[in-house]
């Protein structure tokens, strides 16, 4: 005789005492989506057995005249003791007016709230242990499409840790210096208040009071920037911390510079500058006089900037993003003698072309670092100390004074803003006129400095006159 069916074994009308044996018979009847099998010991336990054959012990019991059932858990997680003692704390619930679904969604609610609780002490924690620095790098990625190359430049130098290798010549085993706000980059956001950035201030004002007045500006901009931030604000006063009083004074006002070359001592420049090893450092010098561009424009300059069929030059200015100037006969010819570099690129590894016109096989970069030192020894030789890579932007302009170049023209040239209504609105000068008289002006500094240059003599030979 042909033995019954699993589910023909077990009378699911009746109740049984639970085993091992008894769960494993159970099957769902043919027909039905689930079934349920009752525990003998009257305690409200069921074992529920589905269509697919997933077991499980449940609670069933009467409230209110209405059934409800209340999954306790899987067979092969919960053994039968440990089932039986659950459906017995249940039905005490329910014998004390307690509904179970409503204490489990209430336990769940208390535990949701815990979590999101510690979720939230967990992430104040966390910000309020986020260091300057890491806030400063966010700060100046989000601003960046907005700045320049120099002022984000500028941002990351004045924050910088030095402790690096030098890497200028002749610097031996020197390490570079921190920048100016360095000292405050490890400390909590939180921590920044007036009493510290005024000492800070105090300090660096003692030793770098110019670097340390534009880190100061830089630092009261990024602050303002926290404030406006809602993750942020709560971690400072306020008031932004960095604009105090006593911070400003520490500090001190910027001197109005006078370094500047005169015509008679333009000779001795030029002999000293042609005179350096470096002629990229050389050419480097001569254009920040001969355009009156800031140190930084020339040194940014790619050989993509320089346009040799129109004979311009787009310099990327800090103030109006880029203008175009005249690149005059002997800055080409400085500009054609310069040598063309490749670079590792740091991506793919492979030797590319150098971008940078003035450029370094030295730097980390490939572009060549502001040469003060070589400047310095070079007017050191000269009998001209003093004199400051920005002293040769001051230079240009007192320079043209001799030729009664009109001021706007010059203004122009150098990429200072408009000072008059006119200028600003209604006097728009091409390149062609532009390089009139910055064609003078070149010639009138190279004559007044011993050098005969033929700007249409094809070869650009230059001859020294004695």
């Amino acid at each position: 005789m042909a033995r019954k069916p699993k589910s023909d074994t077990l009378d699911l009308s009746g109740a049984h005492n639970l085993t091992v044996e008894v769960i494993k018979c159970l099957a769902c009847p043919v027909g039905k989506s689930q079934a349920f099998l009752r525990d003998k010991k009257g305690n409200g336990l069921r074992v529920r057995v589905t269509a697919a054959g997933a077991k499980s012990f449940v609670f069933e019991a009467k409230l209110n005249r209405q059934t409800i059932r209340r999954t306790i858990g899987n067979v092969g997680t919960w053994g039968i003791d440990a089932a039986q003692k659950e459906a017995r704390k249940l039905q005490t619930m329910l014998d004390t007016g307690a509904d179970p679904r409503e204490v489990e969604r209430e336990r769940m609610a208390v535990d949701a709230a815990k979590k999101t609780a510690a979720n939230v002490k967990a992430q104040a924690d966390k910000l309020a242990a986020v260091t300057v620095g890491e806030v400063w790098a966010t700060y100046i990625e989000e601003r960046r499409p907005l700045w320049g190359e120099l002022h984000y430049r500028d941002h990351i130098d004045k924050a910088k840790a030095g402790g690096l290798p030098s890497g200028r010549r002749g610097g031996g085993k020197q390490l570079t210096k921190p920048g100016p706000l360095a000292s405050l980059m490890p400390l909590a956001l939180r921590d920044i208040t007036p009493a510290k950035i005024e000492r800070w201030a105090a300090k660096e004002g003692k030793t770098r009071a110019s670097s340390a007045r534009l880190a100061w500006r830089l630092l009261t901009v990024f602050l303002t920037w926290c404030a406006e931030q809602p993750e942020y604000a709560a971690l400072l006063p306020a008031k932004n911390p960095a604009k105090t009083k006593k911070a400003r004074e520490s500090l001190g006002k910027a001197r109005t510079k006078s370094d500047v070359l005169q015509r008679e001592q333009l000779a001795p420049w030029f002999a000293a500058v042609q005179q350096l090893e470096n002629p990229v450092i050389s050419a480097c010098l001569q254009m920040m006089l001969l355009t009156g561009a800031r140190p930084g424009e020339v040194l940014a300059l790619r050989w993509e900037d320089v346009n040799t069929q129109w004979k311009g030059i787009s310099i990327r200015d800090k103030v109006e993003g880029t203008r175009e100037i005249p690149a005059t006969p002997y800055i080409l010819h400085l500009l054609a003698a310069l040598p063309r570099r490749m670079m590792k690129d740091k991506k793919t590894g492979r030797e590319v072309p150098n971008p940078w016109v003035f450029s370094s096989p030295t730097s980390a970069t490939g572009c060549l670092t502001e040469p003060n030192t070589p400047h310095t020894r070079a007017c050191k030789a000269a009998g001209l100390e003093g004199l400051t890579l920005h002293g040769l932007r001051r230079s240009f302009k007192s320079l043209t004074e001799w030729l009664a170049v009109p001021v706007g023209v010059v203004a122009q040239i150098q990429g200072h803003k408009p000072s008059a209504t006119a200028e600003k609105h209604y006097t728009i000068r091409p390149l062609e006129l532009l390089r009139i008289h910055h064609e003078r002006i070149e010639a009138w500094i190279l004559r007044h400095a011993g050098i005969q240059f033929d700007a249409d003599a094809t070869t650009g030979k230059l001859r020294v006159v004695k």
